[in-house]
């Protein structure tokens, strides 16, 4: 299946959507902050075949490691998530309200892995 980059600070939300998608037969990385998620995706970004990121975080929200992913691999699937109605979106990037049901998770996962990448 699908290699997936799951940055997340609250530790139960980020080990739920780690059994979910594992259950689905992902391969799942987890970062606790953006700090941490942008370095393992700068590491090696070929590796990622998706990124899922909350946008409030905090050093480094999901705004900022978006930028910086989109500077790393322009053509990188990159979905974020946030619980806050009032949150922005980033332009071109697709959005998932939490909270969500497993089902609603792996279904827009799904379509998300569906689309071609354009790795730069």
């Amino acid at each position: 299946m699908a290699t997936i980059l799951v940055v997340e600070d609250e530790q139960a939300i980020r080990d739920l959507i780690s059994v979910i998608l594992r259950s689905a037969g992902h391969e799942i990385i987890t970062a606790s902050n953006g700090i941490e998620g942008i370095a393992l995706f700068r590491s090696s970004p070929e590796r990622f075949d998706l990124v899922l990121t909350d946008l409030k975080m905090p050093a480094m929200n999901g705004h900022q490691l978006i930028k910086l992913a989109r500077e790393t691999s322009a053509g990188a699937r990159i979905m974020c998530m946030s619980g806050f109605t009032d949150e922005p979106i980033p332009a071109g990037i697709e959005f998932l309200q939490k909270p969500f049901p497993p089902a609603v998770l792996l279904g827009r996962v799904r379509e998300m892995l569906k689309r071609p990448t354009n790795r730069s």
